[in-house]
């Protein structure tokens, strides 16, 4: 298996190309920057990207998704829940993304924003269990993606609650690949380490081991920093509908 993470500083994020060197065929997972450093960095591992995925549409940067896919061919791959004014592929829960031996398992856990995805990832020339899963902002190492930049707070941290869940009922030895780290605006405790474990996560991570929902929701609408200025804006013209 290929795996790339991609560290992002200004604005803070984290991307992700994977795929199967042996089929020769990769994804490429929430891009930020230009589309050509996610190219030569695939020419570089002898693959092909084939599939750009972006797990939400984002409020803190502006995507270069659905560039990248236009520049590499690819399919540009969003949730089926997104209301998006671009052609796209949707993909819904439990959906599966053939990359030759890795295959990628969709799940649909909304909080964050309405859309949002995670990617189980399993090698099956390691084994039959999955490997890692890349979170995007739903969980984040340290905390939970805030949930009032893509609407109601309170709704959202709902919808998290319940999302959290299918996370929790994975194994604790699936390492967690999120989509940012400390900086980010989408979430309050980040940390600055890039990959943590599930279970790790279970045991620290204050917002991911609260099992009340009552208490959780409390948890989550506490506290919660000022909208970051340009959030609107960049939600919108990453759907499409630039303002």
């Amino acid at each position: 298996m290929i795996l790339r993470q991609f560290l992002h500083h200004e604005p803070v994020g984290i991307s992700y190309l994977f795929g199967c060197g042996g089929k020769q065929t990769a994804a490429v997972v929430d891009p930020v920057a230009d589309p050509e450093s996610y190219l030569q960095a695939a020419r570089e591992a002898g693959v092909k990207i084939d599939y750009v995925i972006d797990t939400h549409v984002h409020a803190d940067h502006v995507s270069t998704g659905p560039a990248l896919a236009e520049a590499a061919g690819a399919q540009y791959v969003l949730s089926a829940h997104a209301d998006v004014a671009m052609p796209f592929t949707a993909v819904r829960d439990g959906e599966e993304i053939a990359l030759g031996n890795v295959v990628i398992t969709v799940l649909h856990t909304p909080g964050h924003t309405p859309e949002h995805i995670c990617l189980l990832v399993t090698d099956r020339t390691r084994a039959d269990e999955p490997w890692f899963v890349a979170t995007g902002h739903t969980l984040m190492i340290g905390d939970l993606g805030r949930t009032e930049l893509a609407g109601s707070a309170e709704e959202g941290a709902k919808d998290l609650f319940r999302s959290i869940q299918k996370l929790k009922a994975l194994p604790d030895y699936l390492d967690v690949f999120p989509g940012a780290y400390a900086g980010s605006v989408c979430g309050r405790s980040l940390s600055a380490n890039p990959v943590s474990t599930l279970g790790f996560e279970k045991r620290h991570n204050k917002a991911f081991r609260i099992d009340s929902e009552a208490e959780f929701i409390r948890h989550m609408l506490s506290d919660i920093p000022p909208a970051p200025p340009e959030a609107a804006r960049l939600r919108a013209a990453n759907s499409g509908r630039a303002v």
